[in-house]
């Protein structure tokens, strides 16, 4: 099915920005993926519950398409094809028990030979035509109850599936989470947090920003902050920090190891969380849960819900992405970059052995339906 050509434009758009990486962490693929699918539910024309399904399968084939290793945005297109098949389920379900007493209280006035019609005067008929009279009615009553309670005419019927808001349930359900999702997560902070500890963490982090954040309003700690070279991300995390008034030293990448023995606590963000619970995760977090696992120090995870997905890394060196290495080793650097091979890491795959704890808001069996495991 066509989309509409500003939708196109749109989704183009969004595609063209996704391929080369002008969209920046996980949280705003995942918020303009919304965005997208709640403009074709609005936009493209459908009258029943089974081709919105399929224009909204149709349109998020095409965005995974377009970076198949950000992750957020399946699980976005899987929320939304849930909350439309739920509302689908219940839908059916309000069918049934609105159907289903009058059914019981026929047939329980079929058993006994009783109606109320019973009472009235009947002006005499032929006992032949009275019998093939009441089983044309029964035939009739019984094919239109089959056909009103059927969820196949649910699903083509267009009174039921117009009468449904999708739009403003998209906006409610996964926008609007969306918004508010980081302070369900900073809000168990204390928790794991406690005073004079010395904590680790590597890159920047919007969902760990806002723990240690949080955090520091009643604990002081003691926070290291590895530069995650050679995107630096590490230095507008520890700037941010520090302006939080935590206690923030920012290291290289290649001291991760020699502090890790004076650190209590190692606290991740991750790109995407799989199946398995192995982590998609900004490069250099596999060097940093190694070393936290070699001195036992214990690896906390912060993710939000959009971040679950419901995919079993079968080639864990698929998730190992690799990026141009023109800022490590310039490209004009001729002579020395025709004798070696250089590799820049964008992001890491972590094993699930080396967490020891996810801090999140939901359960994965909440968020998508099991039919959308694969698009």
């Amino acid at each position: 099915m066509t989309v509409p050509k500003n939708l196109d434009a749109q989704i183009e758009n969004f595609i063209s920005r996704l391929k080369r990486r002008q969209i920046i962490g996980s949280y705003e693929v995942a918020k303009e993926t919304a965005q997208i699918l709640r403009q074709a539910v609005s936009t493209t024309r459908w009258s029943q519950a089974s081709t919105l399904l399929s224009v909204i399968k149709d349109v998020g084939r095409r965005l995974v398409a377009a970076q198949p290793r950000e992750q957020a945005v399946g699980n976005i297109v899987r929320r939304v094809l849930k909350i439309i098949r739920e509302t689908i389920r219940e839908t059916d379900l309000s069918e049934d028990v609105e159907y289903a007493p009058a059914a019981a209280e026929e047939d329980s006035n079929d058993e006994f030979g009783f109606d109320e019609d019973d009472a009235e005067v009947i002006p005499a008929v032929p006992k032949e035509t009275r019998d093939n009279n009441g089983d044309n009615d029964e035939t009739t009553r019984r094919r239109q109850l089959t056909e009103s309670s059927s969820v196949f005419n649910l699903l083509g019927d267009q009174s039921a599936a117009t009468e449904v808001d999708y739009t403003k349930l998209i906006q409610e359900e996964i926008m609007s989470d969306l918004e508010v999702i980081y302070k369900g997560i900073s809000d168990q902070a204390l928790d794991h947090i406690h005073s004079n500890e010395v904590i680790m963490t590597i890159g920047k982090s919007r969902t760990v920003e806002a723990f240690l954040k949080k955090a520091a309003h009643k604990r002081k700690f003691q926070v290291f902050v590895a530069e995650t070279s050679p995107t630096y991300q590490g230095h507008g995390m520890a700037a941010s920090l520090a302006s939080a008034g935590i206690d923030t030293t920012v290291i290289t990448d290649s001291a991760i190891y020699a502090i890790m023995a004076r650190v209590n606590k190692v606290i991740l963000g991750a790109h995407a969380v799989l199946a398995n619970g192995g982590l998609v995760a900004v490069g250099g977090t596999q060097m940093v849960a190694a070393a936290a696992k070699h001195h036992a120090t214990p690896v906390l995870v912060c993710t939000a819900l959009y971040k679950l997905s419901p995919l079993y890394p079968y080639d864990e060196d698929y998730f190992n992405v690799c990026v141009a290495p023109d800022p490590v080793l310039a490209f004009d650097e001729g002579n020395l970059i025709d004798k070696v091979m250089v590799t820049n890491t964008y992001y890491d795959y972590v094993a699930p052995d080396m967490v020891n704890l996810f801090v999140h808001n939901l359960l994965i069996n909440d968020n998508y339906d099991p039919e959308d495991a694969v698009l």
